[in-house]
């Protein structure tokens, strides 16, 4: 990958909402020396009829492998296509990565929490740290019937409370928690209490194939990945690259998984 200080001619390629406050592409400044660098990929849907889920896992794995310095990969939810008996299918693909992972439930992961938790090793809330800086809270937002379901409040708290001290906190969800998109979910109390944490830097979602852009709400950055499967969506599947500067300045960019060109960035 090219490391340029300014990136130029950047592809507009967000279906974005008319009233959804997206921040405009413009200049995009690479850390210099990040710390850390992580990837959230989303909405594969290994297993969908008539749809080229392999081709597409598999030109996933090869970028992702690809990639220089990753510490590990987000699947933000949709890992398979409604079938339980793609799960363990579907696992066998993500060890292909030379990184390590981390799975999100989604509307279309419809196994129950046990067989999630046999399969995955994690409950479907579960929270990490990595260096001692950064917390990550991946957070269920639905169930084995792929209802639509705001997180469970108590253990986000929970989790941002024991992640006071980081400095950088992650929170990725499948499914936006505002109806600001038109697959979101209308959870309010989301929003008011992830206002409450200043080192809350960006929520991320997957789940709305069309959207991949990037908004600011009440001082808080939310982010959409698009999809890099599935059988609909922004025209060019892709994944979400974000990078965290030894300055603490925060970076995201989108990439196109089939020629690795920058689609767009932010300097967070």
């Amino acid at each position: 990958m090219q490391r340029r200080l300014f990136l130029k001619n950047i592809s507009v390629l967000s279906a974005i909402t008319p009233l959804m406050p997206f921040m405009t592409y413009g200049k995009m400044h690479f850390p210099e020396n990040p710390k850390l660098k992580f990837i959230i990929a989303s909405d594969g849907h290994y297993g969908q009829p008539d749809t080229d889920f392999e081709g597409s896992h598999r030109t996933l794995i090869q970028a992702i492998n690809r990639e220089k310095d990753v510490d590990f990969v987000i699947f933000n939810g949709d890992l398979i296509h409604d079938d339980p008996k793609w799960m363990p299918e579907v696992k066998e693909v993500y060890d292909q990565l030379e990184v390590p992972y981390f799975p999100v439930r989604g509307n279309h992961d419809r196994v129950t929490k046990n067989v999630w938790e046999d399969i995955w090793g994690i409950p479907t809330d579960y929270a990490f740290s990595k260096k001692n800086h950064f917390g990550f809270v991946l957070a269920d937002s639905s169930n084995e019937k792929g209802d639509y379901l705001c997180v469970n409040q108590q253990f986000l708290k929970r989790s941002l409370d024991d992640f006071s001290d980081y400095e950088h906190v992650f929170i990725c969800i499948h499914i936006s928690q505002n109806d600001w998109t038109r697959h979101g979910v209308a959870c309010q109390e989301l929003l008011d209490l992830v206002t409450i944490y200043p080192n809350v830097k960006a929520i991320i979602h997957g789940h709305d194939h069309d959207v991949n852009g990037v908004m600011l709400h009440q001082k808080k950055h939310y982010l959409w990945t698009g999809h890099f499967g599935g059988s609909w969506g922004s025209p060019v599947p892709g994944y979400r690259v974000i990078e965290v500067g030894d300055d603490g300045k925060i970076t995201t960019y989108l990439k196109s998984m089939e020629d690795d060109k920058i689609l767009s960035g932010y300097n967070l």
